[in-house]
């Protein structure tokens, strides 16, 4: 169980102002239907992280734990570092797939901007340093969920009425200042 909530603490901290949550945003204004964008989200972020949970434990079969431990400090304070750099996600992103419908074009949006993302790498890292895997897995999707649901449903709600450039300014700064803090910490 311990797995399953440290997985899930990461990678919804880790999410918060990241290019994915961004995504969710777009996506939700610009098709305003919460429901596929939120089951394309699942599926792709299952899909994903699967495959990294995949490439942590099989990197870790080969290394000792200590190296182990060594490699996942400096895998998370490298991560630390990258969220000062403020991630884009753009219009073009969500339109990807869109010629497929809402859920299509969240799942190929999603798992295209999933690839070599904070979170990604941050599920690699966790794979690496804990077992069982499915509990890394399952707590990094459901992190990611936690993190991206409320912004779909709000997203869609409000869409009219949000402005997008601000929304994304508002969120860079804010993980940019959670950055720092864990740098500072």
């Amino acid at each position: 169980m311990q797995t399953f909530l440290i997985s899930t603490a990461t990678v919804a901290l880790a999410e918060i102002g990241d290019k994915t949550q961004l995504l969710s945003l777009i996506l939700a204004a610009k098709y305003r239907k919460p429901w596929p964008i939120c089951l394309g989200i699942l599926v792709a972020t299952l899909a994903n992280h699967a495959i990294a949970g995949e490439v942590g434990a099989l990197v870790a079969s080969y290394l000792t734990p200590e190296v182990v431990k060594w490699v996942t400090a400096i895998s998370f304070f490298s991560v630390a570092l990258w969220t000062l750099k403020p991630d884009k996600a753009d219009d073009a992103e969500a339109a990807r797939g869109a010629r497929y419908g809402v859920f299509i074009a969240t799942i190929i949006a999603f798992f295209v901007a999933e690839m070599g993302d904070k979170t990604q790498v941050a599920t690699i890292v966790l794979a690496a340093q804990y077992h069982p895997l499915w509990q890394v897995v399952a707590g990094t999707t459901i992190g990611m969920m936690l993190a991206n649901v409320p912004v779909v449903w709000l997203g869609s709600r409000f869409a009219s009425k949000l402005p997008l450039k601000a929304a994304r300014i508002a969120a860079a700064i804010l993980f940019a200042a959670l950055g720092l803090w864990i740098l500072v910490r």
